[in-house]
């Protein structure tokens, strides 16, 4: 697929050279910094070197005081505590931190997840009976609840408080909860908005331990579930969660719990873990058990203590993510074929449905839908009668908008800007999938229907050091809003240094004219433009720098995203007239 490289805008060149001096960096690390706000020292150390102080006072948070005062009285009345979670990574890390915690000292605690397919998601009135029958006085919802308008008042009617911590974009109108932690409620001053919910659970906590003079170590011993929820919800990486994020891989990686170290040791992930190692390894695992059976299973899994029953759920998990994959790897296949054969190449929308296709899976079929054909994408199957769809969206348009607009064909439907979820009946599929298309037709930018990558720098070859690497490596963990930093290079390559691996790779060493330096380089499923490649021709590359460690031997290497032989108008202009100060002979200082 045809991709449009966009250069991020030019900083300061007077800011640029300052911090150059300020903080001993290259110039292109000190213009990448710069567009991320970094204009000086003090900015620059709070970035390079976050602390756990840094971390906001929980009881700003509005509604924290009667959280925690709730929490506490039903710890020293003995009453049971039922800790209610999403079946999704956030939602089951979000009960296994809260359970972890309160089980420390209290013991009359459970844990409840509802069924994805019986009870859907989020407080499901099937959770409140069961609470109710099981006497439990106190729910704590985490990663939902904050729509839960109607469950909430079944709850109360049975005279169970709840205390929502959720994440989630509220409505006008919120239930009435006992108390209710989330950020994005307009009257709340909490400073930092983009917590998952199983951070709000961890602010819970750290305000309750402070509250009950609780050593605060064992606040910090959870950071491994809030660094593996924030991975994989896709939150930005920012602020505060750039911070839990950072100290919870520390301890993933240091001190992993049972669960953690069982799925690395099944699934043989590295050693040492890094926000994409939780997005594509452990975060899918844990999902498989929400999506296969049930996600009580990765809760389990997280909260036990023995390795060795820990090594035994986690290869039942594996079992389920391979399970989940077979099912994957056929309905795209599925929908990809159908895409072609009802000729909706030419469509603004994907819009396909099939009664047999695994709910669990629909969400992850059409991002794959998307990486083929680059749209808004709604995969629907059957599910209880009705159809239910998932909903993935590019970069810039707003597909919940989108589905609101479609509203009069909907039972019922939910989400965000990018991912949404909906109901409606089997027979107004074809009606649904028609207004969507129009919708998307009449509101979405053709250039959003381009998939774009953002380059941070143009920079010449010899400027890649180890310490230029190891700078890099400094501004982790990188994630949204925080990406590990992308390059652009005008190169050359000899076709004796460029071979083909597993009939799809391409591998290359490559140097630019003049420039005694040349680096490997490695392109996945990039086989196809070797034929392209002419001997000593200039081409060009963007591309991420990465360690590669193979046979005992430890070099840098070029990981490319894109390869272009040549630029349209726009990009040419771009490179010729933007970021040109940052090829410059300077090296980096010893």
């Amino acid at each position: 697929m045809q991709k449009r490289w966009i250069l991020r805008e030019s900083p300061n060149p007077e800011i640029v050279k300052k911090l150059c001096s300020e903080i001993n960096v290259s110039t292109p690390i000190a213009a990448i910094l710069s567009q991320r706000k970094i204009n000086d020292f003090d900015t620059a150390k709070a970035f390079f070197r976050p602390s756990l102080n840094d971390l906001h006072n929980p009881f700003l948070m509005k509604d924290m005081d009667e959280a925690i005062a709730r929490l506490n009285n039903a710890v020293k009345s003995g009453e049971k505590i039922l800790i209610y979670g999403d079946y999704d990574v956030d939602g089951t890390c979000s009960v296994a931190l809260l359970y972890t915690f309160l089980k420390g000292f209290y013991q009359h605690i459970d844990f409840y997840v509802p069924d994805r397919y019986s009870e859907g998601y989020g407080i499901s009135e099937k959770g409140i009976e069961f609470a109710a029958k099981e006497g439990f006085s106190l729910i704590v919802a985490l990663d939902c609840g904050i729509r839960a308008i109607d469950q909430i008042a079944l709850a109360n009617s049975f005279g169970i408080d709840v205390v929502v911590c959720d994440h989630h974009n509220p409505a006008e109108r919120i239930p009435a909860a006992k108390a209710i932690l989330n950020p994005k409620q307009k009257d709340c001053d909490y400073p930092y908005k983009e917590l998952t919910g199983c951070a709000i659970g961890f602010k819970l906590v750290q305000a309750y331990a402070e509250k009950y003079h609780i050593d605060q170590k064992q606040v910090f011993s959870l950071l491994d579930f809030a660094a593996v929820s924030i991975a994989c919800d896709i939150v930005p990486i920012t602020g505060e969660n750039r911070i839990l994020a950072k100290y919870g891989l520390k301890l993933l990686n240091t001190q992993p719990r049972a669960g953690f170290k069982a799925l690395k040791d099944v699934a043989s992930l590295p050693e040492s873990m890094n926000v994409t190692n939780l997005v594509f390894g452990i975060g899918p695992r844990i999902n498989a058990a929400g999506r296969i059976k049930h996600a009580k299973q990765a809760v389990e899994l997280l909260i036990t203590k023995e390795e060795e029953r820990a090594i035994k759920i986690a290869k039942e998990v594996q079992i389920n993510n391979d399970t989940r994959k077979t099912y994957d790897e056929q309905i795209t296949l599925e929908a990809l074929s159908m895409i072609e054969e009802k000729n909706l190449k030419e469509w603004y929308s994907t819009v396909l449905f099939k009664q047999d296709w695994h709910k669990g899976v629909i969400g992850i079929v059409a991002s794959r839908c998307i990486e083929k054909y680059y749209r808004p994408t709604i995969i629907i199957t059957e599910s209880n009668g009705k159809a239910t769809g998932s909903a993935r969206s590019v970069k810039g348009f707003d597909i919940h908008e989108a589905i609101t607009a479609c509203a009069e064909h909907l039972e019922q439907f939910g989400g965000h800007k990018y991912a949404a979820g909906l109901t409606l009946a089997i027979n107004q599929v074809p009606l649904f999938a028609e207004k969507f298309e129009e919708i998307v037709k009449s509101n979405i930018p053709a250039d959003l229907l381009i998939p774009k990558i953002e380059i941070d720098a143009c920079i010449e070859l010899s400027q890649i050091t180890w310490k230029f690497f190891n700078v890099i490596e400094q501004m982790a963990p990188f994630g949204p809003e925080n990406r590990r930093p992308v390059f652009m290079a005008k190169v050359i390559c000899k076709k004796d240094r460029m071979r083909i691996l597993k009939e799809k790779h391409l591998k290359m060493s490559v140097s630019q004219i003049g420039i005694d330096f040349s680096i490997d380089a490695i392109a996945f499923n990039f086989s196809d433009i070797s034929q392209k490649i002419q001997h000593d021709v200039p081409f060009y590359l963007c591309f991420t720098i990465e360690k590669n460690e193979f046979r005992g031997k430890t070099t840098l290497q070029l990981m490319i995203k894109d390869i272009k032989t040549e630029l349209d108008k726009e990009e040419a202009h771009l490179l010729q007239n933007r970021n040109s100060f940052l090829f410059s002979e300077e090296k980096d200082a010893e």
